[in-house]
Parts: C-alpha cells; sequence; structure tokens
C-alpha cells in the first residue's frame, strides 16, 4: 500500500482521520491562501484545497496526498481566518442571527488518480449579544478558523442547527472522504 500523507496541520483534520482509523503522516505545504474574487467560492475552496495536495505530492511522488481548504460563506461573500480581534468580533457580528454555508474543497492525489470535490454545509446561528460575542472572543478559538468560529469547541454554543455534513464544518467531510480514499486503496486499519 502507498503511503496516504495529510496536507496539513489542522489538528482537527487529524482527528478526522484518526476517528476513521486511517493511517497517515502529516505534511503541512507553504500554500498561498489569499482569496482570489474573480473564482466561484465552490471553485476557490476547490483550487486551495488541489494547491495543498499538490505542494506536498510534488515531494511526494510515490504516496496518496490528501489536501483540504474550508470556507464560510456570507450572502456570496468568502470570510477568512480574521485577522485580529476586531476582525472577528466583525465577522461574528455579521453570522448573528443568519444562515451561512460552510464549504470544505478536498483534493487527493496520488500517480495514478486524481479527485477534487467539495461539500457545502449550510449553518444557522442564532441572534448573539455583544456580551456573547466578547465571550466567545476571550477564548481565543476564532482567530485560526474560517468565519471566526469553530462548532467543534464553544463555538458549537453560536449554531442553532445545521444542514449537511458537521464533520465539513470541522474541516473534513469524512464519509465522502473516506469513500473516496477506497478507490486509491486507502482504508481504514481495523
Amino acid at each position: 500500500m502507498k503511503p496516504f500523507i495529510l496536507a496539513s496541520g489542522s489538528p482537527r483534520r487529524k482527528e478526522l482521520l484518526e476517528q476513521a482509523k486511517i493511517s497517515f503522516t502529516a505534511q503541512t505545504s507553504d500554500v498561498d491562501e489569499t482569496i482570489d474574487p474573480a473564482l466561484s467560492p465552490e471553485d476557490l475552496v476547490q483550487s486551495l484545497a488541489l494547491q495543498k495536495a499538490a505542494a506536498v505530492f510534488e515531494v511526494n511522488k510515490d504516496a496518496v496526498v490528501l489536501g483540504a481548504d474550508t470556507i464560510v460563506v456570507l450572502a456570496g461573500q468568502v470570510l477568512g481566518k480574521p485577522n485580529d480581534r476586531e476582525h472577528a468580533r466583525g465577522m461574528l457580528r455579521a453570522l448573528s442571527g443568519k444562515k451561512h454555508s460552510v464549504l470544505t474543497g478536498v483534493s487527493i492525489l496520488s500517480d495514478r488518480l486524481k479527485k477534487t470535490f467539495f461539500v457545502e454545509t449550510r449553518v444557522q446561528f442564532w441572534e448573539l449579544t455583544n456580551e456573547e460575542i466578547e465571550r466567545y472572543l476571550d477564548t481565543n478559538e476564532p482567530f485560526d478558523k474560517a468565519g471566526a468560529y469553530g462548532i467543534q469547541g464553544f463555538g458549537a454554543t453560536l449554531v442553532a442547527h445545521i444542514e449537511g455534513d458537521y464533520f465539513s464544518v470541522v474541516g473534513l467531510p469524512l464519509s465522502m472522504t473516506v469513500r473516496e480514499l477506497n478507490h486509491f486503496g486507502i482504508t481504514p486499519n481495523l
């Protein structure tokens, strides 16, 4: 079996693959994650996932490599990771009481196959008070996450409900990813 590499340093993606009993190593890629406004959110998230996978695959041609990226989209606008507390506060205020989309793109590369896809999940936030926003900012969770929140942590208290794949919001659509990895000979270690 070929080595399997996760092209990410994300602890959440690592935990999800471990939950699925997939053996892997992880390598980060130094891909410029600048948002290209010419691309649709769907094309953008797949492009970023592919760039991450391709950068690691370039130096690991004998492996199967998975890259992933997650973005938050509100009213057609992509919300990336916040620059600072004020930026995060503004994102949370914008998301308050509204439904938004979380898109996670996944790209899997090997010397014989290439598969890139995305999963969209709709997330509805509660109407947030200023106190709730400040309390969440005090957790320091928002600062390395698209849209300034993480559903797997205290950020779960901001979410009224979701429509779609919870794990995609965390950072990797696990069920779909495991199914696609089967085509590359990567299966759970049971």
